[in-house]
């Protein structure tokens, strides 16, 4: 895993699957998403600081929460509850509410779609979001499965896109980071022709979806 020191008290940590952020407060720290169930994220949380960690939640697919339990309580969205299914104290973040951790405040963002309680956690001061699984460069974004909707996620890029004088860039889960607000537009863009049927597609060869390339990214849908 690589750890990289984004900013004072705020880590980056990548094991090149997937990636998990580390915010460090006075009295506890705040880590967002937990990873693979594989990754040792604790052990390499413990080379950083001895505080207390919190837990965000961007979403619950098996990557961000694959480590939850090595944790003492954790934060997500009411949706993600039957797809998490936590084993330890939690507690429900909406729209609108604040996380102050040390010189960070992070507001809450939902964001549905590529899962129905996907959130993203904007930096109010810097302007940094946290975008979870919802922006990438190239992709594959996943959009097939029962607990995903793509108007819904076309409706929270286009929401996005209006809060872009907001965002300064965007700290995305997977591959590139940072990148470009300018990713937003290409998502959103590359999104309704997947939903208006515009996009080529091949079966994949092991999941039940179909690969959509866009111009800009692809799916898994």
């Amino acid at each position: 895993m690589t750890i990289t020191q984004f900013a004072s008290n705020f880590y980056i940590l990548d094991d090149q699957r997937v990636r998990e952020f580390l915010i460090l407060g006075k009295d506890h720290a705040l880590l967002i998403d937990t990873g693979f169930s594989d990754t040792p994220i604790l052990d390499e949380i413990r080379k950083i600081t001895s505080l207390p960690i919190e837990v965000v939640l961007t979403h619950g697919d098996g990557d961000h929460t694959g480590n939850l339990n090595q944790f003492k309580v954790c934060r997500f969205h009411q949706a993600e509850e039957t797809k998490i299914n936590p084993t330890i104290p939690f507690y429900f973040l909406k729209e609108g509410d604040i996380i102050d951790i040390g010189d960070y405040q992070f507001k809450i963002i939902e964001i549905p779609g590529h899962t129905h309680g996907s959130i993203a956690l904007l930096e109010i001061h810097h302007q940094w979001l946290l975008v979870g699984d919802t922006v990438q460069k190239d992709g594959p974004i996943y959009m097939f499965g029962g607990h995903r909707n793509l108007e819904l996620y076309i409706k929270s890029l286009k929401k996005l896109m209006n809060m872009k004088d907001q965002i300064s860039i965007l700290l995305p889960s997977h591959y590139d980071c940072p990148i470009s607000t300018n990713y937003i537009d290409y998502c959103l863009e590359d999104a309704v022709h997947l939903k208006d049927g515009e996009l080529e597609s091949s079966p994949h060869p092991k999941m039940p979806c179909r690969e959509y390339q866009g111009k800009h990214v692809h799916f898994y849908y």
